[in-house]
């Protein structure tokens, strides 16, 4: 199993992502850290809405951060502005979580795939073709039908494979994948993580993988990174956090992972109600303050009866 390496490739020190709406700052991204070694797979999980897909766009300088640092190789990417910018994006690159909305409807296949070599500054059309003929056939599909065709004729799969083809056209490093699987079927997920380890075993890739569900990261992942409210409440091993998971946000994630066997039977009750005295709705639910405080902050009604319990004791209920 991978651990973080003294020198990491991707390193993140104290990140924070800030959005202005409606006059008040919501903080989406809160003083995060977090190292990604050379060759190793870090799965980030959480919620929808904890900050994941900020991060990974805060990392590839998409979204500015307020402050903190993002160290690739050792350049400081939040420092880096124009061209060496650009020049630094040839070796980290994004796998869109919605294949067909990151594809340009006007355009044929052979372009988008080989926008990104006109951008870098690749003149020669034969080598551009022969950079895009090589990374469809990589990722299963064919030069020869596909390059000509527009993006409304194909699947959500083969979109996908077409994305995974446009991120690896420039041969990089380091791959940040936001919920590559999440608009697909699941009789098509296995396909598209299946690919991307073999993209990773053949061109040496790093990846940082984004998702909400723990049963695809644990699948793909040499660590786990779990996020909560904007801010990181665990990283560990993959075996080891889902074995033995240390903050109990990580224990009910790894609880809602569906059991394939009819025969397992979950209790849907609460210990605790017996306990406790049934309570209205708090009104801080309904009015949420927008600035994320601590894990503790906001109450939550158990979702296996029909309890509100309160913030003091919002994660230390087991079921």
């Amino acid at each position: 199993m991978l651990q973080a390496a003294s020198d990491p490739l991707m390193k993140v020190e104290n990140l924070v992502v800030e959005y202005s709406v409606g006059g008040k700052t919501i903080h989406a991204v809160s003083d995060v850290s977090l190292e990604i070694a050379r060759g190793e797979t870090l799965g980030l999980v959480g919620e929808s809405g904890c900050g994941k897909s900020t991060l990974g766009r805060a990392v590839l300088q998409l979204r500015q951060a307020v402050s903190g640092k993002v160290l690739f190789d050792g350049h400081d990417l939040t420092t880096l502005k124009g061209e060496p910018l650009r020049k630094m994006r040839r070796r980290v690159q994004l796998i869109f979580q919605d294949p067909i909305a990151s594809l340009n409807p006007r355009r044929r296949i052979g372009d988008i795939v080989a926008e990104p070599l006109v951008i870098a500054g690749v003149k020669d059309p034969e080598e551009r073709k022969r950079r895009v003929d090589e990374v469809l056939s990589a990722v299963g599909l064919d030069p020869a039908l596909v390059s000509g065709r527009l993006p409304h004729e194909f699947s959500g799969g083969q979109c996908q494979r077409i994305c995974i083809a446009r991120s690896l056209v420039l041969n990089p490093e380091f791959v940040i994948c936001d919920e590559p699987v999440s608009a697909l079927d699941v009789s098509i997920r296995a396909q598209i993580l299946n690919l991307l380890e073999e993209m990773k075993a053949r061109y040496g890739l790093t990846l940082l993988f984004i998702a909400h569900d723990l049963a695809v990261v644990k699948a793909v992942s040499d660590r786990v990174a779990v996020m909560y409210l904007g801010r990181l409440c665990e990283v560990g091993p993959s075996e080891q956090l889902f074995a033995r998971p240390a903050h109990p946000y990580t224990a009910l994630l790894i609880e809602a992972i569906p059991v394939p066997d009819p025969d397992v039977v979950r209790p849907r009750a609460c210990r605790s109600a017996s306990r406790r005295r049934r309570s209205p709705r708090p009104p801080a639910v309904a009015s949420a303050p927008a600035v994320r405080g601590p894990m503790r902050a906001v109450p939550a009604r158990c979702r296996n009866c029909a309890w509100w319990h309160p913030a003091s004791s919002r994660l230390a209920i087991t079921h």
